[in-house]
Parts: C-alpha cells; sequence; structure tokens
C-alpha cells in the first residue's frame, strides 16, 4: 500500500467517523491549529487570576482574607470543573463537541466579565482614584462572570489537551517519539499566554483600564477559536466506546468486598474474562492482569450466580484508577504551594518598593512574568538537552521517569517556599528597623527580592506541572484519558481550596484572643514568614509520602504490538517499572 494510502493504526476517524489518513492529518500539522488556543486561554485565565486579589481588594474594598480566599476558591473552581468536562467527553459526546460547546460559554464569561468591569452600571464608581463600594448587584454580576468562565474551562481544560495527544499515533513509532515532546511544547505555548499575562495586561489593568485588560483577551480567545476550527480537516478523533465509567468504576470494589471470603484462583485464566476475539471486533482495549492491588482481583472470580462477575479488563481499569489516586493524593500539597503565585506573593509584593527609575512603578502581579519566564528558558533546556543526555545514560525515552521528574520538580518548589520565608524575614527586619507600621507605607526593600522564589517555582513547574499533565495522561486506561487529565486539573483545584481553607484556619487560629494575625489586613504587622514555615514543614513531610508512593507505584505498561493469536505483547518502558529514585 503507498504511504499516501496508509490509516492510522489507532482507530482514530475523522468528524464524520471515516479512518484518517497518517500522511494528511494529525501530527504537529494538527497541533499547530490548537497551539494558539492555549495560549490565549492562559493569557485569558492568568490575565484574570494574576491580578485579581488587587481588584478585590482595590476595587470591591474586600480584606486580605476574603480576597485570597475567593481568588483561591474561583482558581478552584476553574480547575475542579474538568472532572464534568471530561466524563461527558470520555462517556458521551467525544473531546471535539465538548470543547466547542464549553469554549462558547468561556468566551461568554469573558465578555460579560469585561462588560462588569467597564459599564459604569455594572462597576463601583471610582471619584479621585478611591472606589466607592460596590452594590450587591455589581458584585453578584462580577462573580457570576468569574464563574460562568470556570463553568467553560471544565470542557476546554481536560479536553484541548488530550485532543492535541490523539493527533499522535501511539502505534507509530515517529509519531510516538514526536508525542513524548507534545507536552513540553505544549506547555510552552501555555507560558507564553501567561507570559503576556502578568507582563503587558497587569501593566494595562493598572494603567490604561480595567475594561481593557479583560477586553484583549476576550477578542484574542474568540480569533483563536477561528483559528481552531479552520483546522477540523486535519483533526483526529478518538471513537467513543467507553460504557458507564462511574458504574464500573464501582462496581469493581463492590464485587471484590462481596467475594472477600473466597480465595483467588492459582491459575489467572480461572478469573473471568471475555473473548479477545470481543475486544478486537468492538475496537475497546483489553488490559492484562497485574499484580498490584489483589484484594481486587475477587471481583473477577467466577462464583456461578446469575450475576456474571467483572473481567479482568476491568478490574484492572480500576486498578489503574486507584494506583492515580495515590500519586493524586501527594501533588495537592505542591498544589497549595503554588498557589501563593496569584495570593500572598501578590499582596507581599505590594508592600514593597516596586519603582523601577524615577516614574515607572512595577504592577505587583507583574512578578508572576517571571514564573513564566523561567519556564520558557527552562522547556527547551530540558527538551534538547537534558532529556537527551539522560537518555543516554538512562535509555528511557524520557531520560527520567515521570514520578523521578515529579520528584525533582516538588524538591525545588520546597526551596522555593523556604527562600519565600527567609525573604519575608528579611522584609520584617526593614520594617522593624524604620519603624513601619501603617499598611499603605512602602517598605524600602526592592520588590526584586521575591525573584528567587518566583523562579524557583517557574523552574520547578518544568518537572512536576508538565510532569503531572503526561502522567496523568499517559497512565490513565486508553478510554478515559480526558477524565485522566483531571486528576492534573483537580489537584490545582483542590491545591487552590485547601490553601483557602488553611489561611482561613490560621487566620482565626492567631487571631484568638486578641492575638496578631498571620495573615492579616496589616501585611506590615503580620507573620507571613511564619505561615510560609508552615508550608515548608508540611511540603517536607508530603515529599517523604510522596517517595512511599512513587515507589510502590507499577507503570502502566503499552500495549503496541499484536499477534495473529490475540495475544497482547506488553512492551514496558525503561527503568519505568523500577521505584522512584532521586
Amino acid at each position: 500500500m503507498e504511504a499516501s494510502k496508509v490509516y492510522t493504526q489507532d482507530g482514530t476517524v475523522d468528524l464524520q467517523g471515516r479512518p484518517v489518513l497518517a500522511s494528511k492529518t494529525g501530527r504537529w500539522k494538527a497541533c499547530s491549529f490548537l497551539l494558539g488556543y492555549e495560549a490565549f486561554e492562559r493569557m485569558a485565565f492568568y490575565g484574570i487570576a494574576s491580578n485579581l486579589v488587587n481588584y478585590l481588594t482595590t476595587r470591591l474594598h474586600e480584606d486580605t482574607i476574603s480576597s485570597v480566599r475567593n481568588v483561591n476558591n474561583w482558581s478552584g473552581a476553574v480547575w475542579i470543573t474538568p472532572i464534568a468536562g471530561a466524563y461527558i467527553a470520555d462517556s458521551y459526546i467525544g473531546r471535539f463537541w465538548t470543547f466547542t460547546a464549553s469554549s462558547l460559554i468561556y468566551v461568554l464569561g469573558m465578555i460579560l466579565l469585561t462588560m462588569a468591569v467597564t459599564l459604569r452600571s455594572l462597576r463601583p464608581a471610582c471619584p479621585n482614584g478611591v472606589c466607592n463600594k460596590a452594590s450587591s448587584s455589581q458584585i453578584t454580576f462580577f462573580y457570576i462572570s468569574l464563574y460562568t468562565i470556570a463553568i467553560g474551562a471544565g470542557g476546554t481544560k481536560p479536553n484541548i489537551s488530550t485532543f492535541g495527544a490523539d493527533q499522535f499515533d501511539n502505534y507509530n513509532f515517529v509519531e510516538k517519539k514526536q508525542k513524548v515532546s507534545f507536552f513540553n511544547w505544549w506547555m510552552f505555548s501555555s507560558f507564553l499566554g501567561g507570559l503576556f499575562a502578568t507582563l503587558g495586561l497587569v501593566y494595562i489593568q493598572e494603567n490604561l483600564g480595567w475594561g481593557l485588560g479583560y477586553g484583549i483577551p476576550t477578542v484574542g480567545l474568540l480569533v483563536s477559536l477561528i483559528v481552531f476550527y479552520i483546522g477540523t480537516p486535519f483533526y483526529r478523533h478518538r471513537v467513543v466506546k467507553t460504557d458507564n465509567l462511574a458504574k464500573d468504576l464501582v462496581k469493581v470494589p463492590i464485587a471484590a468486598f462481596k467475594n472477600r471470603k473466597l480465595q483467588c484462583p492459582v491459575d489467572l485464566l480461572e478469573l473471568y474474562e471475555l473473548d479477545s476475539h470481543y475486544y478486537k471486533s468492538t475496537g475497546k482495549h483489553q488490559v492484562q492482569h497485574t499484580p498490584t492491588f489483589r484484594f481486587f482481583d475477587k471481583a473477577a472470580i467466577k462464583t456461578g450466580s446469575r450475576d456474571l462477575p467483572c473481567t479482568v479488563t476491568k478490574v484492572e481499569v480500576a486498578k489503574r484508577v486507584l494506583g492515580l489516586i495515590l500519586i493524586w493524593l501527594v501533588t495537592l500539597i505542591p498544589s497549595t504551594i503554588w498557589a501563593q503565585v496569584n495570593t500572598l506573593f501578590v499582596k507581599q509584593g505590594t508592600t514593597l518598593d516596586r519603582k523601577l527609575g524615577s516614574s515607572f512603578q512595577i504592577p505587583a502581579a507583574s512578578l508572576g512574568s517571571f514564573v513564566t519566564l523561567s519556564m520558557l528558558l527552562s522547556v527547551p533546556l530540558y527538551d534538547q538537552y537534558f532529556v537527551p543526555f539522560m537518555r543516554k545514560k538512562t535509555g528511557n525515552p524520557r531520560g527520567i521517569t515521570i514520578l523521578q521528574r515529579l520528584g525533582i520538580g516538588f524538591v525545588i518548589q520546597i526551596v522555593a517556599i523556604a527562600i519565600a520565608s527567609a525573604v519575608e524575614v528579611k522584609r520584617m527586619r526593614v520594617i522593624s528597623e524604620f519603624h513601619i507600621t501603617s499598611p499603605k507605607q512602602v517598605v524600602p526593600m526592592s520588590i526584586f527580592w521575591l525573584l528567587p522564589q518566583y523562579s524557583l517555582l517557574g523552574i520547578g513547574d518544568v518537572f512536576n506541572a508538565i510532569g503531572l499533565l503526561e502522567f496523568f495522561y499517559d497512565q490513565s486506561p486508553e478510554e478515559m484519558q480526558s477524565l485522566g487529565t483531571t486528576f492534573f486539573t483537580s489537584g490545582i483545584g483542590l491545591g487552590n481550596f485547601l490553601n483557602s481553607f488553611l489561611v482561613t484556619m490560621i487566620d482565626k487560629i492567631t487571631s484568638k484572643d486578641g492575638g496578631k494575625s498571620w495573615i492579616g489586613d496589616n501585611l506590615n504587622d503580620s507573620r507571613l514568614d511564619y505561615y510560609y514555615g508552615f508550608l515548608v514543614v508540611i511540603s517536607t513531610v508530603n515529599m517523604g509520602l510522596f517517595l512511599w508512593a512513587a515507589s510502590k507505584y507499577v507503570y502502566k505498561s503499552d500495549e503496541t504490538k499484536e499477534f495473529s493469536g490475540g495475544c497482547v505483547q506488553m512492551e514496558a518502558k525503561a527503568l519505568d517499572t523500577s521505584p522512584l529514585t532521586i
């Protein structure tokens, strides 16, 4: 068969459900239409998130704790709602149509938000630069706009990245190798959008107007969607073949518990499984038995009752999800560390000397651009130099295992928050030296003292943020990879909620009986260094738990070759079955 007539081997189809030619669809050609959307969507998100705490305090007159809590709650919602979007995509209408519907909701939210900060009737008046208290209707409209964006993000976030990864055929050696770099460059485009937001949009919001600052990414988002749909003829789509995911996942532990008194057969062939021809004819993936979480194997024991037992494949899918949950749990604290970037780090920066030259003043939220800059510089270095160097040493196509990548990132995060605590100690000493008491007084200490903590978090994200996205996509069962990536998004979401809970509880505990709050409205009379130190302690404990979970984790093998007999050859990734060692 001619190369031009070769179809993809992974079962992907076009929008009408027809097999697609490998040479004319997918790969980087298709992904080029997606990268623009990701850049503009991240520009919109970070254009809001990076400076939202300042808008809430200066325009809506919220106190520090309330503003931090509300930013965390909204960010948490943005990252939690993808669970619903991924479930709808994997179980019902596919990634493309879920993304299409959700992107329209996202754009609607951006339009409403732009209106909320532009129209006089929807925003508080600010005579002489001091804003009046916002009315209840103005506050309600503002938050409805924000949470409309969160709903839209629920369908776009989990599906656009996995849809991009679907453009590479796992059964084609060349495309599979290209896919290794996909997530690095996908996040690179995301970082570009974030960089423009923290450098350009934040300045525009504070100096030229919030309406223009929100209007620019809204227009950019609309343009990127048009570009996305122009690329439709080049896209590959996975056929939705999954049954009720939630029902299957719940059924396995229930069946195992019912059979808890039974002994698992020594011969694994005695466990219930459908014929391999069934999986071939339906296009579903058959999963071979693994020795992990052996208790779940009892769900596949043939009992002779009318109710059929769970198949080995369904049991193994449940095992995979349980393994992912264990890793997911130890990513929540690192996500809490990242939540500081758009909240307390920004408030910390507002107290410092932000002058650059005689007249220009750096917006405190713009320092977040150094997170992005360090990412942008580190991603090409990681992909072009670190990975090839480590690949020669280990034989692993990724250079190091994904969990090793995560571990390195978590260590860098701990160092970053420790430095943040040390810088805050320095700030408190300057405050004491100059007898500063008012929250409006500027601490005579350059805002650039915060650069190390921002930059290290950016470098750490090259390891853990990209690593997490790749890990949960790569290790998820094949038919639920959109849902799998929501482990990544929901971890960030719960990390934000956890930070909201922590700042609220610590404020209540430390201010009890007239005590001084660690996170008060007057940051010049608070103890952020104690809070950062607390984060260092729980992060260190969490690192120990991560090492334990990683040592127990067994990587999913690649099902890449089929033989005429119907057996699947399990081609294990080099070093990926070893425990994590750093």
